[in-house]
């Protein structure tokens, strides 16, 4: 299949990297050139600009943020031509996915929110959770692509705005369990207990899984570098998550509560620092230690 890439960071490009392994063609764009030179060399077409990138059967995009994703897609890239299909896999707002939506319907394409659970590392091998949600027609058409990237599909209704609220909400819980375990590593500190011991102890028995194992091994080590996800996207996300719920009269007081933790964090110019190590310290902080 003919596919445009628009976005290549580290997720992007192990994304875009699963899909030419698999035989597509994909024609690449990212803001910055290197990535797509370095795509170039695995048999992808480095492009100039990102509606260059649209002109394709399938258009996959992964951008940082609602302000890039204004600037490239909304600005300069669409709408791309009639048939298309648009797959968004960015964190995103509901109302910014909204407006992408009826501009591709507006211009004859179909328009499929489909962010992502997993890291690069994930990505890389084709394990990633995908949060998809659209019109069915554009979700089937695609979900071939999916499964090369993903193991499971998790779909969500008919407006591809949900699968962007389910990302903020699952990325809410995510902050809300990092903030409870630094605080929870600060109390124990007082008393001389290591936070590794403690997470040992909690991610083998009452919450095992990755969040607990994964996270507990960077507050407890103060895993700073390198970052998997940086803490200036983690306060993003909450931000994003904070205004969805604004808009539906949803109070999210531990939102609240780890947004003004992570404004702290970047006030010390820890935002390019892993978000996890991030955000345990800043509660550690809170304790004097």
């Amino acid at each position: 299949m003919n596919i445009g890439f628009i976005g290549l960071g580290n997720m992007g490009s192990a994304i875009a990297a699963r899909l030419l392994a698999a035989g597509h063609a994909l024609r690449v764009w990212n803001r910055t050139p290197e990535p797509a030179r370095r795509l170039a060399g695995q048999g992808a077409v480095a492009v100039a600009t990102a509606r260059e990138a649209c002109a394709a059967e399938v258009v996959f995009s992964i951008l940082s943020d609602d302000r890039a994703v204004r600037e490239v897609l909304m600005d300069a890239a669409l709408p791309a031509s009639p048939g298309t299909v648009h797959v968004n896999m960015a964190t995103i707002s509901p109302q910014l996915s909204d407006e992408l939506a009826a501009r591709l319907r507006a211009a004859g394409c179909g328009y499929v929110a489909a962010p992502v659970l997993g890291r690069p590392d994930v990505a890389a091998a084709g394990k990633l959770n995908i949060l998809a949600a659209g019109p069915a027609a554009d979700i089937e058409r695609v979900q071939g692509l999916l499964q090369v990237i993903g193991q499971k599909t998790w779909r969500f209704g008919e407006r591809a705005a949900q699968a962007n609220v389910v990302k903020l909400a699952v990325n809410f819980m995510l902050a809300a369990a990092i903030e409870s375990m630094g605080e929870a590593a600060a109390l124990a500190g007082g008393y001389g207990i290591e936070p590794a011991a403690l997470f040992e102890l909690v991610s083998q028995t009452i919450f095992p899984g990755p969040v607990y194992q994964g996270y507990g091994r960077v507050i407890a080590e103060s895993r700073f570098e390198p970052a998997g996800f940086k803490a200036r996207l983690g306060l993003k996300d909450v931000r994003l998550a904070l205004g969805a719920a604004e808009a539906v009269n949803a109070p999210m007081p531990f939102g609240s509560l780890v947004r003004d933790s992570m404004l702290e964090a970047l006030s010390r110019g820890e935002g390019e620092k892993e978000f996890g190590a991030v955000l345990g310290r800043a509660a550690m902080r809170r304790a004097g230690r």
